[in-house]
């Protein structure tokens, strides 16, 4: 494409929105075939986003090799995706990239890192892959909708260097995510596009976000982390659901992995009344034996106090809540609490409360909800049942997915597939 040029003076095979994980994999297929591709990105760079997962280092995949085990994590959605999965799944994931010198390593929960914990590496790995394959590239370009004729989409509408030209092609691929992390370009804008020329959009929700308490003490701990806590979620006195994992408290509340993949649910029960939190920080322990460990930990420590005491078996940082929720003085001798306190000192570490106040915003959202009803897509090749040269990839299609490397591992696959499948 020429500066300045008001209408594309390429004939393309392959348009592909977005430059992220799904667009840039379903981009390099695609050109791999020997098709004209272009690759149209909003952003000054391409895979913005994919530098920021997995904290920076990129949590490419999550290591479970059953296609069906796999797909459960994905809820109602996952029925959907046997085909995709069967023809591109985490084995062909790992070694794809294995294969282009990306060395991989699998962490805990099955969590699929490049070995050298960098997010780049793997962006300049896909980069390496268009420039191979002589895909062109338009970034800082916002794509503006679609043209479509005879029920067939023509064109696509970009905003290029302040004008708005007309691209054309035989088939587009749309991949330009969702709403999860607008800064980093996911800002929605397909849905409205889509939309238009006739789609059913489920419009989204926060999904996988951190979690607001009403507890003041919960917000006093900003950075204190618990490694291995039970964390149990209750409504009516009743429990709802527990996981096992890492919880993080933050000057909002609480955040971590594990609180974040129950996000959904604990949002999906704050519609129908109040919500509680309870965790149990020595989950491996009953009461009695949580009580045992505590005597043995008093008797060795009898003239210690409180505060140089416990911290030996909980983190620095959760003292202060400990101390306060039991009613023991920091600066307590050992020898002198008392058997009733040590009592409710277990009763504590095995049942801390908190009430839940809100899901924070869909844009702190690791992974929002929403996209193109699947009802509407062909899985056998990613396109769409209204535009037979339409194709979805990544996050514009309206999948439950919770974090450890899924929503990355659903890019690559649909990605893969809808740049294999156009012709």
């Amino acid at each position: 494409m020429k500066k300045g040029s008001k209408t594309n003076d390429k004939n393309y095979d392959v348009v592909v929105i977005g430059g992220g994980p799904a667009g840039m994999m379903a981009a390099g297929q695609s050109a791999k075939k020997g098709l004209r591709t272009l690759l149209i990105e909003k952003n000054d760079k391409l895979g913005k986003k994919l530098m920021i997962t997995g904290g920076g280092r990129c949590n490419l995949t999550n290591a479970e090799y059953d296609i069906r085990k796999f797909l459960n994590h994905l809820g109602e959605s996952g029925k959907f995706l046997f085909s995709p999965f069967s023809q591109f799944g985490v084995k062909d994931t790992i070694n794809f990239f294995e294969n282009l010198g990306l060395k991989t390593k699998i962490e805990a929960l099955n969590r699929v890192f490049p070995v050298d914990d960098n997010a780049s590496s793997v962006q300049k790995t896909l980069v390496s892959i268009l420039k191979e394959y002589a895909v062109d590239t338009l970034t800082n370009s916002s794509v503006l909708g679609f043209v479509v004729e005879d029920k067939k989409i023509t064109h696509v509408r970009v905003n290029y260097e302040g004008n708005n030209i007309k691209i054309g092609s035989k088939n587009f691929i749309l991949a330009c995510g969702g709403t999860s992390h607008p800064e980093t370009g996911s800002t929605g804008d397909g849905y409205k596009w889509l939309k238009e020329i006739g789609h059913n959009v489920i419009m989204p929700e926060a999904s996988l976000v951190p979690i607001a308490i009403k507890d003041d003490w919960a917000k006093k701990i900003p950075g204190t982390t618990l490694s291995d806590v039970k964390i149990s979620v209750l409504q009516n006195n009743k429990r709802i659901l527990s996981k096992n994992g890492r919880l993080l408290f933050t000057h909002f509340g609480i955040s971590g992995p594990t609180i974040i993949n129950m996000s959904k649910k604990i949002g999906d029960l704050l519609k129908s009344g109040k919500v509680v939190i309870s965790l149990d920080l020595f989950p491996s322990l009953s009461f009695g034996e949580l009580d045992e460990k505590l005597l043995k930990l008093f008797n060795n420590n009898k003239n210690k106090q409180f505060k140089n005491c416990v911290v030996e078996i909980i983190p620095s940082g959760i003292f202060p809540i400990i101390s306060q929720l039991s009613d023991i003085e920091p600066e307590a001798t050992i020898n002198n609490i008392e058997r009733e306190e040590s009592l409710k000192l277990g009763y504590v570490l095995k049942n801390i409360t908190m009430e839940v106040d809100k899901l924070l915003q869909p844009e702190r959202s690791i992974v929002a909800g929403g996209g193109v009803d699947l009802k509407e897509v062909d899985f056998k090749n990613m396109s769409s049942k209204l535009y037979p040269n339409l194709f979805f990839a990544g996050d514009i299609l309206n999948i439950e997915r919770p974090s450890g490397g899924f929503s990355l591992q659903i890019c690559w696959t649909t990605g893969f597939l809808a740049g294999i499948s156009v012709k």
